[in-house]
């Protein structure tokens, strides 16, 4: 099921969301990619404010960006000079059939009306094409993390999404999974920042995120790992799953 309030939360914050959210590492990018050789022709699906297209334009590839939000896809483009960005939907992609040679969704799938999601992203590749969705999730086996991840009220686990997401339709072949390990380093007023980029806490009640902004605080000062810690290493699981079309 989608979730249209969240889905569409992330505008107003768009600068921060593109300051705070990690970066995809290349190991993940690559192995997503592993196929249609260099350079690809590359759709960035739910592209948001552009961090999975400019890593794949670091690769090398030819990325054209499809974004619903207006204010993100507006931040992408002042971000990443000379890409091809236009408004558009996992449901309603505006490119020609057979166009690309793959597909990337980072930190999006969960979004994506799945069955006209996928039989959209089938008719734009061309025969062989690659989909792969890519997530950058928070390591929760580190328990500082996970208690993060509880005030901030944060569901999508890499558990979670293995079990959820088990197939992308008749149209595709089983997919196939590889996770990537990876961290960002934060000041303690950028965790926070990070956190304050989540859909729950956009969509929240002013005292709701007065409380997540307190609790977020106490963890900073209390824990014994974080508590004399300035900057943070967060460490993150990227899991990204792949498949194609026959």
């Amino acid at each position: 099921m989608t979730h249209p309030t969240g889905a569409r939360s992330f505008g107003p914050a768009a600068a921060d969301y593109d300051r705070y959210r990690p970066r995809y590492p290349q190991a993940a990018l690559r192995w997503a990619l592993d196929g249609p050789g260099r350079p690809a022709r590359v759709v960035d699906l739910a592209a948001g404010t552009g961090i999975l297209t400019r890593g794949l334009l670091a690769l090398g590839h030819q990325v054209t960006a499809v974004e619903p939000d207006p204010d993100m896809r507006a931040h992408l483009v002042a971000t990443t000079p000379g890409v091809r960005a236009q408004a558009g939907a996992a449901e309603a992609i505006p490119l020609p059939d057979g166009y690309a040679d793959a597909v990337l969704a980072g930190q999006a799938y969960h979004w994506f009306d799945r069955e006209p999601a996928h039989a959209e992203i089938a008719r734009v590749l061309r025969p062989g094409g690659i989909f792969a969705p890519i997530w950058n999730l928070r390591d929760e086996r580190v328990d500082w993390v996970a208690e993060l991840s509880r005030i901030a009220e944060i569901g999508d686990t890499v558990d979670h999404l293995r079990q959820t997401v088990t197939d992308f339709g008749d149209a595709f072949a089983p997919p196939e999974w590889a996770e990537f390990p990876h961290a960002t380093t934060l000041t303690r007023d950028d965790l926070l920042g990070l956190v304050r980029t989540r859909s729950h806490y956009l969509t929240a009640a002013p005292t709701r995120q007065a409380e997540v902004d307190h609790q977020v605080r106490d963890l900073l000062n209390t824990h014994p790992a974080l508590a004399a810690q300035d900057p943070i290493t967060l460490p993150y699981r990227t899991l990204t799953a792949r498949t194609h079309k026959p």
